[in-house]
C-alpha cells in the first residue's frame, strides 16, 4: 500500500535548486525561526521536513498545521490546547501543537491566514518561549522550532497592515526562497522519471519505458503554474492512462477535465464549435444539393482528423480517441461509419485508417 506520509526526498540538479539545499542545509543547524516562501507546489511542507530532520531535534516531533483550514477559535484551540469548559463541548482539558512539540519542531503552512489576534498570541510564544491555553491563566512554557510558510509576500502584507510587523520580523531570522519549476527545467526531466517509476511501482508494473521525444518536449515547454505537486499529477495519470505498457508514453494528460462535454462555466450549454474548412466552389453555389456539398465537406473533415489521429497514434485506437477528445466507443462508432472494415479489426495496432 502506498504511504501517505509526504517524502523527505528532494530531487534536483539545477543551480536555483542546490542553493535553496545549501541554505536549508545552513539554517537546520540552528534553533530560530525560518520563512519559507514559495508559490503553491514548490515543496515547502518538504523543505520544513529537512530543516527538521538535519537538525539536532530530528528525533523529536515534528508536527504540521496548515492554518488556512481552520476557523480562527479552533486554530487557537489546535495550536495553544484548552481547558475543559473553555468553550462548548471542551469536555476535558487538552494539549495544544505547541506543548506537544515540546523539544521539537512546529510547522505553520499559510501563516499569511492567520488573524491580527492569533498573530499576537504567536509573537509572544516566539519571542518569550510562553503562551496559555484556551480558558485558562496560567503561563505555560514550550521550546519548540518554529517553521512558517505562505505563498504571499509578507512584507508587502504587512506594510498594508494585513500583517503584524514585528511578528514579521521574528519569524524571518531567514527567509528561503523556493524557486518555481519554470526556472527550475533542468530539473523536469529528472523529477519525471521519477514518478513515473514510482506510479509504475504502484500499478504492479515491471518497468517503465521511458517518454518519446514528443512527450519529453511537451514535460519541457509546460508553463507548470501547479509546479512540483502539478508535474506529479501530470506524471502519474500520464502513465497510469498508457494502454501499451511496453511503449514509451506518448501521450502526456495535462487536464484531466479535457473533453468535449465539459460543462461551460455557469452551467449553460456551449456554443457550437465553428469549424474552419476549405471552400469549394460547388459549396458556395447558390442552389446546393439540399445540403449535401456542406454535409460532404463534413465527412471529409471528420475523416482527415480521424485518419491523422490514428497515423499519429500508429492506428492504436484507444490512443486516437484520447488524442482526439473522443470516447473509445464514439471513435468505433465513425469508424463504422467511414470505415466498416477498419471498425472490424482489433482495437490494437493495425487498424486501417478512416
Amino acid at each position: 500500500m502506498p504511504s501517505n506520509e509526504p517524502s523527505r526526498e528532494m530531487l534536483g540538479e539545477s543551480t536555483s535548486f542546490l542553493l535553496m539545499q545549501e541554505q536549508v542545509s545552513r539554517a537546520a543547524a540552528l534553533d530560530k525561526p525560518v520563512l519559507v516562501i514559495g508559490e503553491r507546489g514548490t515543496g515547502k511542507e518538504l523543505v520544513a521536513a529537512r530543516l527538521h530532520y538535519l537538525s539536532r531535534r530530528w528525533q523529536q516531533a515534528f508536527l504540521k498545521i496548515n492554518c488556512a483550514a481552520l476557523a480562527d477559535t479552533l486554530l487557537e484551540s489546535q495550536l495553544f490546547g484548552h481547558e475543559a469548559g473553555a468553550f462548548t463541548g471542551a469536555s476535558r482539558q487538552q494539549k495544544g501543537f505547541f506543548e506537544r512539540a515540546d523539544q521539537g519542531t512546529l510547522f505553520l503552512d499559510e501563516i499569511a491566514s492567520t488573524s491580527g489576534a492569533l498573530q499576537e498570541k504567536l509573537l509572544r510564544i516566539v519571542e518569550y518561549g510562553e503562551f496559555e491555553r484556551l480558558g485558562g491563566g496560567k503561563p505555560l512554557r514550550a521550546d519548540v522550532r518554529l517553521v512558517a510558510a505562505t505563498n504571499v509576500d509578507l512584507p508587502q502584507l504587512a506594510a498594508s497592515g494585513g500583517f503584524r510587523e514585528d511578528l514579521l520580523d521574528r519569524l524571518a531570522f531567514d527567509v528561503i526562497t523556493l524557486p518555481p519549476l519554470r526556472e527550475r527545467r533542468e530539473d523536469i526531466p529528472l523529477l519525471a522519471r521519477h514518478f513515473a517509476i514510482g506510479m509504475t511501482r504502484e500499478l504492479g508494473r515491471p518497468y517503465f519505458p521511458g517518454f518519446t521525444k514528443t512527450a519529453s518536449k511537451a514535460l519541457l515547454d509546460h508553463a507548470w503554474p501547479g509546479n512540483i505537486r502539478e508535474l506529479k499529477n501530470v506524471i502519474e495519470r500520464s502513465v497510469y492512462r498508457m494502454e501499451d505498457t511496453d511503449q514509451p508514453v506518448s501521450l502526456v494528460s495535462f487536464d484531466p477535465f479535457a473533453s468535449p462535454y465539459r460543462p461551460a462555466a455557469g452551467g449553460s450549454p456551449p456554443r457550437p464549435t465553428v469549424i474552419p474548412m476549405a471552400v469549394t466552389p460547388a459549396a458556395t453555389g447558390v442552389a446546393g444539393q439540399s445540403g449535401q456539398d456542406f454535409k460532404r465537406q463534413v465527412e471529409l473533415y471528420e475523416k482527415d482528423l480521424i485518419n491523422a489521429a490514428l497515423q499519429r497514434c500508429q492506428y492504436n485506437q484507444r490512443k486516437a480517441a484520447s488524442l482526439l477528445g473522443l470516447r473509445y466507443d464514439q471513435l468505433r462508432g465513425y469508424l463504422r461509419k467511414y470505415s466498416p472494415k477498419a471498425a472490424r479489426e482489433d482495437a490494437g495496432d493495425g487498424q486501417a485508417p478512416a
